[in-house]
């Protein structure tokens, strides 16, 4: 015969407060480690192309020029021109920045600062006056992925469908684009590649100051980026972008994939691209020879 003491105590139920009260706490943490240190970033275009490819996926830090409306994980506060800790992107830097007209953030290598005088005459940069140095270099090879498709306003698209002349077989039977490549260096030694294989609009541009507060930025993929030389109606950023409007900046890729995987996680690793993984973003810097 069993006594009341004898009997086990009843199970403690679940804390429902508690655990939402934990579980909100978390994603707290999370959201303000994305909009005050660092966030993951996916490229889901070509406008940055050679250096970063449909499919890469980056780390953006928040820190670098401080603290705006932008900074935010996500961009649902109002839009204002206040800064804390504000300070100014160098040349060849890539940002991340939010169009006047969208929330959705773009991707842009800083061309021109404050102050500066910037063209663009038959595809090449003139900085205050002076063309900035461009020189040919051979052909880049950007492997022919045709799994992935790429955002382009209307909704996903073949990536490479403006590249089909320049599509080629190499002897080991790899297919790649091999694309018109130059490298451009801007006033302060950082270096980069570029694509440049039309003659169209975006190639001329009159020469405008950047106002104060404000820096230039364009794509890599200088026939394909709607940056500060398009318009809005156009998709672009309508001209120089206020430094209230720049998010961070890019520091390196952790890994990229080639569009076959599939929900599945073990279709993942045969999509890595290997040789892509932790490189850094920033540009190098040349140096004068003395």
């Amino acid at each position: 015969m069993t006594t009341p003491e004898d009997k086990p105590a009843p199970k403690p139920g679940i804390d429902w407060i508690a655990e939402l009260r934990g579980l909100a706490l978390m994603l707290l943490a999370v959201l303000a480690f994305h909009s005050f240190v660092a966030k993951p970033f996916y490229i889901p275009s070509i406008s940055m192309m050679p250096n970063l490819l449909v499919g890469d996926r980056l780390v953006v830090s928040k820190w670098p020029y401080g603290w705006n409306w932008s900074s935010a994980s996500f961009h649902v506060a109002p839009r204002g021109t206040w800064r804390v800790l504000g300070s100014t992107p160098e040349y060849g830097d890539i940002v991340i920045v939010v169009p006047p007209n969208r929330t959705d953030d773009l991707i842009k290598r800083v061309v021109a600062l404050p102050g500066d005088r910037i063209a663009v005459v038959d595809g090449q940069i003139v900085l205050n006056g002076k063309r900035v140095p461009q020189t040919v270099e051979p052909p880049v090879r950007i492997p022919a992925d045709d799994a992935l498709t790429c955002e382009n306003g209307i909704g996903p698209q073949p990536c490479y469908d403006e590249f089909a002349q320049y599509r080629v077989r190499l002897p080991n039977g790899r297919e790649v684009y091999e694309l018109p490549t130059f490298r451009e260096t801007l006033p302060n030694g950082a270096t980069y590649q570029i694509i440049d294989h039309l003659d169209q609009t975006l190639d001329h541009f009159r020469e405008i100051t950047v106002p104060p507060g404000h820096v230039f930025v364009m794509g890599d993929n200088r026939d394909h980026s709607a940056d500060s030389r398009a318009p809005l109606w156009e998709n672009g950023l309508g001209g120089p972008v206020p430094l209230s409007d720049v998010g961070g900046r890019a520091e390196f890729l952790t890994f990229s994939l080639n569009g076959t995987e599939r929900l599945n996680p073990l279709t993942w690793w045969g999509a890595l691209r290997g040789d892509r993984a932790w490189r850094s973003l920033r540009p190098p810097i040349l140096r004068p020879a003395h």
